[in-house]
């Protein structure tokens, strides 16, 4: 699979209609907190991503039954939990950390293989075992994985360093069945991790959502499973609404919510791209060109930092400079080069540009990038990285001249709801090679 290839022919402006499922960053972390409950979960509206088959697997080897079928999954325990994720699965994405706390609960131990995930900078798992350690677990690293046990975890105060979806979603499901009322302080408030909360309180959880990002959890005996519809995918929304607006063309984008896009509506706009907007579906348009921007990234509510690659080939079709600031990931401009490839204008710099100092503004980590537009795009042959810079690159060569070859493309799968149906519905020339 990683060996397949896109070759696609700019087409002109994309115009038409997508359907976004859940999100990927949704419905795999809503999987492992359907292994708390006793009895089925059902979880509608899940995308058809690499992701969601990758946690299936590693979810069934505890001994967790999953039935996958267009748009649902169903998950229910099976009678024995074999608390150790297989080793094969080592390296391939985020998700194994996550199953700690719920394995501790259903089987008092746990291993986990060591985490990978995009390349997109240091993404420390610390965060996660030291509120497992406050809880009570007892944890040993090695350059296997990690072993945890602990016989009850039990509730206490946690104050995050920094608002980590992860970190916040691991204590979240470890806290609703642990022994007591626990209180994280500094936690995430994205969309995703108020939308996992809600699921697990339709499981039976106590969780109250408190101002200044507390979240107070207090621990029950037990939570059953649950049925729930998960909401549109932000991160694909914007994608798609930028592939309409960076070919001068128009997409019409079905199933996200406004209030996932709030942010990201308004820095469209400040660039000249005109809204239409109803309670079923947004589009937009640039008829009169894309003005230039500086955006920084940041926590929600702020712009996300998984809406910056788009963004990076938008900017390039501006007519000016603009220049982003990414303040959560120091290495999410790992993507630059394949776009500098097919001709865009970007410098980086590891200064603090377009907003106040950062936590990166003392460290070499290049996390800020002047673009220059309108830039000339042309095809080349390019090698993505990772998800997010995988979708950037077909945005680019749908703008560029000339035929682009782009190689590694399960990235794109992995992340993104048929990518490729998508893009050929909206009249983009793709051929698999």
């Amino acid at each position: 699979m990683s060996d397949e290839v896109w070759r696609i022919e700019p087409s002109g402006p994309l115009r038409g209609d997508v359907e976004v499922r859940g999100s990927k960053n949704a419905v795999s972390k809503h999987m492992v907190a359907a292994m708390l409950g006793t009895g089925p979960s059902t979880l509608h509206n899940a995308p058809e991503v690499g992701e969601v088959q990758l946690t299936a697997a590693m979810l069934s080897a505890l001994g967790i039954n999953v039935e996958i079928s267009p748009g649902e999954i169903t998950l229910e325990r099976g009678a024995e939990i074999f608390p150790r994720v297989p080793e094969q699965y080592t390296g391939l994405n985020r998700i194994p950390i996550l199953m700690l706390g719920p394995l501790l609960h259903l089987a008092g131990e746990a291993f986990v293989p060591m985490v990978g995930g995009d390349p997109i900078g240091r993404r420390p798992v610390n965060f996660h075992l030291d509120a497992l350690r406050s809880m009570g677990a007892e944890i040993i690293e090695d350059e296997n994985g990690i072993t945890a046990k602990a016989s009850r975890l039990r509730g206490t105060r946690i104050q995050l360093p920094y608002p980590s979806v992860g970190a916040t979603e691991t204590i979240l499901m470890s806290a609703v069945l642990a022994e007591g009322k626990t209180v994280i302080k500094g936690a995430a408030t994205e969309p995703e991790v108020v939308e996992l909360a809600l699921f697990l309180q339709r499981m039976g959880a106590m969780i109250e959502l408190s101002p200044d990002r507390r979240i107070v959890i207090e621990g029950v005996e037990s939570l059953r499973g649950a049925s729930t519809w998960l909401a549109g995918d932000r991160i694909e929304a914007f994608s798609y609404l930028v592939a309409g607006l960076v070919t001068r063309g128009e997409v019409r984008v079905h199933g996200c919510p406004q209030d996932r896009l709030v942010t990201a509506i308004t820095t469209l706009a400040r660039m000249g791209a005109q809204f239409d907007i109803t309670d079923d579906w947004l589009t937009a348009s640039a008829p009169d060109g894309l003005r230039p921007a500086a955006v920084q990234t940041d926590t929600h509510p702020g712009f996300m930092t998984d809406w910056q690659t788009p963004l990076m080939v938008l900017f390039t079709q501006a007519d000016g400079m603009s220049v982003l600031h990414e303040t959560v990931f120091e290495n999410r401009l790992v993507y630059v080069p394949a776009l500098q490839k097919m001709g865009c204008e970007i410098e980086v710099f590891n200064q603090c540009l377009g907003g106040p100092a950062c936590r990166y503004h003392d460290t070499n980590a290049k996390h800020s990038a002047v673009v220059r537009g309108v830039s000339k795009l042309s095809g080349a042959d390019v090698t993505l990285p990772d998800i997010r810079a995988g979708f950037s690159a077909v945005l680019a060569a749908a703008t560029a001249e000339g035929t682009s070859t782009l190689r590694g493309v399960n990235h794109i799968e992995r992340g993104y709801h048929r990518p490729f149906d998508q893009f050929t519905s909206l009249g983009l020339k793709i051929s698999r090679g």
